[in-house]
């Protein structure tokens, strides 16, 4: 599921807003996969082959929208004046890696999150075929249950105690947005995947200035792929856990079997 009908989804709309040609979005598949291994990757070398390849493609890309600006995101980051000053290349290049990477992994692994407990918890899958009106909270429970960032780190600008432990000034803390989702005093069964629960704000997608840019767009993705599928194959079941992506602060599935 996430070879076949996960990863393009995202993949094809993050690339088409950053005016990717189609007949390049193969090669990110490929550069996708040695990003987020990169990540979580004691040594990253092996993946400096394709990272590097990634890069100069950008680069070309943004060269030329330098001399042939077009209606995309890379031309309007070309074209962007902070206080009359345009920004470098190098600073683009930062802008749309970061676009490129969060605007496809996680949503990747949102739609197979939400698949994988879908059929893993049968009774849920049938509850919400039998009511497609259930897909926007389907959605927001497989946020919840399987934040697709575990958790991110943060630098702490003087010394915190919390719970009796004092955390120095200027040390980076991680932060689990994935155990907040589970907090019993917010939700009631935390541990229960339940695509009827009344809905709640969680933290999968962040929290003020920190926000996902991509939030909406993520959820009208997962939405979308998750009508389509429910409409197209009903019947899917799965045929085992699979396998998780490697990155110790993302969750998803790097392989996810399914059938009819």
């Amino acid at each position: 599921l996430h070879d076949d009908y996960a990863f393009p989804l995202p993949v094809i709309v993050i690339a088409e807003m950053l005016g990717i040609p189609g007949g390049d979005i193969h090669l990110f598949k490929r550069w996708s996969d040695a990003s987020v291994a990169a990540m979580g990757a004691e040594d990253p070398t092996p993946y400096a082959e394709d990272m590097l390849a990634m890069r100069e493609y950008l680069l070309q890309q943004i060269s030329e929208r330098r001399n042939n600006p077009k209606n995309d995101l890379i031309s309007g980051l070309v074209q962007a004046r902070i206080e009359g000053q345009g920004l470098e290349d190098q600073d683009v290049l930062s802008v749309t890696n970061q676009l490129f990477v969060g605007g496809n992994e996680t949503t990747t692994s949102l739609i197979t999150n939400a698949v994988w407990r879908l059929l893993e918890n049968p009774l849920e899958w049938t509850k919400l075929r039998e009511d497609l009106s259930l897909v926007d909270q389907a959605v927001e429970e497989a946020l919840r249950y399987d934040p697709p960032v575990l958790g991110l780190y943060r630098n702490t600008a003087c010394d915190v105690e919390l719970h009796g432990v004092t955390m120095p000034g200027n040390s980076k803390v991680m932060l689990h947005y994935a155990a907040a989702n589970r907090d019993p005093k917010v939700w009631g069964n935390p541990n229960t995947f339940d695509i009827s629960r009344p809905a709640k704000r969680h933290l999968a997608l962040g929290l003020g200035v920190h926000f996902c840019l991509g939030a909406q767009l993520a959820r009208l993705e997962a939405v979308t792929a998750l009508r389509q599928l429910i409409r197209r194959v009903p019947d899917l079941r799965l045929l085992g856990q699979g396998e998780r992506i490697t990155p110790f602060f993302l969750w998803g599935r790097r392989k996810l079997p399914v059938g009819m």
